[in-house]
Order: structure tokens, then sequence, then C-alpha cells
């Protein structure tokens, strides 16, 4: 497994190749350079002889290859000014290749080579890197003229590459301290960054690893003033807070759905220790059977609901949202509870408006419903109504299923959707109630991304809403 670490020695290295790259490339550069400016130096002071050798044309005739013509551009200007501190030398050639003059400075004269000789018969200005008479590898340049009769020279100018090359070394020193400095402050500043980066982190594993279920309501603190480690360590006890609420409500759950399954737990286990005390008639026995028949009956009602509320507390809730028409769907709800409803002497309605779709699965959309509908009827006395709204309201799609029955106390709404919660009244007039019709209801319609809400007076009756956003539908090319 790799480490932060690991991946800072790699950027030392990374670091490393960048640097050698940049130095190559500068060194390249230099030298290129470099030779540019000895070439171009040499040319001027080739072309300033040639213009001396035109205008005066005696000195080669008289054959001195000692003492340069007598001219300050020459021996003065020439010699000091043009190449300062670079030993360069001066001869001019017949175009057979012939020495016909040479400056005081000059070494001792090399013959040209052929092919060199050749390219500056064709009237081609040459440079050439050559070793001199020393062994001294020396910068040539080689440069055709004609004279005052039209008669043609060779001019031959020669400067050492001693500084050349001395510049060249003094430059790759130059980068290998550059360098290695660079890579060690690198590396330094690279271990008290990750020095840096790495403590909070540590603390907060530290913190994380210490932490037990009994630790649940603490949480982590990191001493950092940089901001990405203060938001790493909300995020942390956001999921902290997070995990504990589940934790309490996973808890609570267990404890109230143990409750609940308790009793008729202990109706069962009561009536069969009751029947084998003593030998019963077969009408006794019946009665027992029929009681614990009850009881079963109970507890797969309240094992329902369980499981549906454990499928939706999960990691993934088990909806397949697709796009859906509600109108169509909720009809076919009040189609079939109907029957119930007149059962009752309740008045079923449903009121509907144009609705843009949603995105919904109709199978648990469906069960909300029903859920709402089937709490409306048996809490409606007979002679009441249960009305169901659809209509558009503030960009959602909004169920409203309004009854007038007994409604609800105001200090009870706030719990109407915890699991268990009953009122009262509630239990009073349906004992075989659960309490997990509402809070499923509510799951249902936050995997949908919705809500719900509820309105009640005592004496008047309740509106459930369920709100849902609309689907937004792409247009097809026009």
């Amino acid at each position: 497994m790799k480490s932060l670490r690991s991946l800072i020695s790699w950027s030392a290295v990374v670091l490393m190749t960048g640097l050698l790259a940049f130095s190559g490339l500068v060194y390249a550069a230099s030298e290129v350079l470099l030779h540019r400016l000895l070439d171009g130096q040499m040319l001027v002071l080739a072309e300033s002889l040639a213009e001396i050798a035109e205008r005066y044309p005696d000195f080669m005739k008289a054959n001195s290859k000692d003492t340069a013509p007598a001219n300050d551009l020459t021996h003065g200007t020439l010699e000091q000014h043009l190449l300062p501190n670079i030993s360069h030398a001066l001869r001019i050639f017949s175009t057979d290749g012939r020495l016909l003059w040479n400056s005081p400075r000059a070494a001792a004269p090399v013959s040209i080579p052929p092919h060199v000789l050749e390219r500056v018969r064709l009237a081609k200005i040459t440079f050439e890197t050559l070793d001199s008479a020393d062994g001294m590898p020396a910068r040539h340049l080689f440069f055709p003229f004609a004279g005052k009769d039209h008669v043609r020279y060779v001019l031959q100018a020669e400067t050492s590459l001693l500084h050349y090359q001395e510049t060249l070394h003094g430059l790759v020193f130059l980068l290998t301290l550059g360098s290695g400095a660079t890579l060690l402050l690198a590396w330094i500043g690279s271990l008290w960054l990750s020095k840096k980066v790495l403590a909070p982190i540590e603390a907060l594993c530290a913190g994380a690893e210490t932490m037990s279920e009994a630790d649940l309501g603490k949480r982590l603190a990191v001493d950092s003033p940089y901001r990405e480690f203060r938001r790493l360590t909300q995020a942390v006890n956001a999921v902290l807070d997070q995990f504990q609420r589940s934790s309490e409500v996973q808890r609570n759950f267990c404890e109230i759905a143990a409750h609940e399954m308790r009793t008729p737990l202990t109706i069962l286990q009561g009536n069969l220790e009751v029947a084998l005390m003593k030998a019963r008639t077969v009408e006794e026995y019946r009665e027992v059977l029929l009681n614990n028949l009850q009881q079963v009956d109970r507890l797969i009602a309240l094992t329902r609901p369980l499981l549906t509320l454990a499928k939706f507390t999960s990691s993934k809730p088990p909806v397949n949202l697709v796009p859906l028409a509600l109108g169509p769907l909720i009809q076919e709800i009040v189609d079939e509870l109907m029957v119930l409803a007149d059962d009752h002497r309740i008045t079923l309605t449903f009121e509907s408006q144009p609705v843009p779709s949603v995105l919904g699965d109709a199978q648990w959309l469906k069960q909300a419903l029903i859920n709402l509908l089937d709490n409306a009827l048996r809490y409606t006395p007979s002679g009441g109504s249960v009305t169901v709204r659809l209509q558009t309201i503030s960009s959602k799609v909004t169920v409203a299923v309004e009854d007038t029955g007994h409604g609800i106390e105001p200090e009870h709404i706030p719990h109407l959707f915890e699991r268990f919660y009953r009122t009262d009244w509630a239990r009073a007039k349906d004992s075989a109630g659960t309490g997990l019709g509402l809070p499923i209801v509510k799951e249902i319609m936050d995997a949908h991304g919705g809500s719900i809400s509820v309105t009640s007076e005592v004496n008047k009756g309740s509106v459930f809403t369920l709100r849902l956003p609309a689907h937004a539908q792409q247009s097809g090319p026009a």
C-alpha cells in the first residue's frame, strides 16, 4: 500500500529529472549562443581586414608575414577592442592555398583543408572547429574576398576556444551546484511539508481508532491553522453525527420493536401455560388456539412493516425511479378502496388537476397512498368524507389526503412520524394498530426526494400532504 511519504519521494525524483532536463537545455543553448558569439566576432574581424586589404593591397605584395598593415584598425582597434582577452589570429591565403600574410599573433600556419578550400572557392563563408598547431581546439573562419585588381583571396580568422571551454565548464559547475542546492532544499522542504501534512491526519486516525460505541458522543479535534484540515475534521465529525443518530435510531427501534413484540409473545406463553396446567375441554382448547391465533396475526402484522422499514433504513432504498403519471395511479387506488369506504358509509372522492409526471416507484408510492387512505378511512366516522386532491403548487406535485375525522391534538403532531408512536385516541379506536404506517410513508417520500406534512384541527379533521419534485422532461429536437 502506498503512503503519502512515498508520493513526496516520487515528487523529488520528478523534480530532479526536471532539473537535469533544464540544466541540459541551458547547457546546449549556452553552447550554441557562445558559438554564435564567436562566429559573429570573427566575421566582423574578417570583414574589417578584407576592407583594409582592398584599400592597402601593397602589404601583401611585400610578402611580409611578420608585420601587420600600418593601420589602427588591424593592430589597435581590430585586435584589442573587437575580441578583448581572446587569443585570435588572422591570415590571408591565395585561392590555391598559399599563405600571403599573417598577423603578428598568428601561430605557425596550418594548411587549409581541401574541402574547406573548395567551399571558399565557391564564394561561401565557412566556419570550422580545428586543432591549432599547439593542439588547442580553435574556431576558424574562412572568408573569400576580392582585392583591388579583382584578384581573389581567402581570409582566415582563428580564435582559441580556451575561454569558450572555460565558460562552459563554469556553467556546468554552476548548474550542478544550483541543481544540487535546489534538490537539497526541495528534499528538506518536502520532509517538513510531509510532517505538517501528516501530523493532523495522524491525529485524526489516532482519535478515530480509539473511539468505541460508548464514545459516539465525542468529536475529533485537530489543532491546525489550515482550512482544508478543518474542513476534513468537520466532515469526519459530520459522519460521526450521522452515525450516532443512526445508531440511536436503530437502538430505539430495536428496543421499541422488542417491546411491541413482547406483549403478544407474553400472551401466547401465558395462554399455553394455562392450557397445560390441567385437562381442558375441546371448546376451551379451541378458545385458547383462537386467542393465540390472534396474537400470531398481530405479530405478522407487526413483522411486515418492520421488514419494510428495514429495507428503507439500508444504504440503498429499494426504489426504482422512473417517469410516472400520478393521476391514473391515484384513480386506481381510489377505485380499489371505494368498496371499503362504502362499507363505512364514507364518501371517498378524487379531485385532480393536470400535473407533470414525477420520478417515482409506482409500487412504493401506491403503498404510501394506501397507508394514508387506510388511516383516513379508519379514523373518519360514518357519514364523513375523505378527499384526495392532486395539483401542482410551487413547482411541486402535491397529493393531499383530507378527512373529516377526529383530528390530531397539536402536541402529537411533531411525533406522528416516529416509529411506534400512537396517540391515546388512536390506541382506543384501533388497538390492533402498529404505529408504523406513517413512518413508512415518510421513508418512502424521503427515498423519492419528497416530503410529507400534516395539518390538523381537533373535531374537524386532518390533511396529510405529499410533495414530490416534478420530472424535468427534455424536449426533443424541433
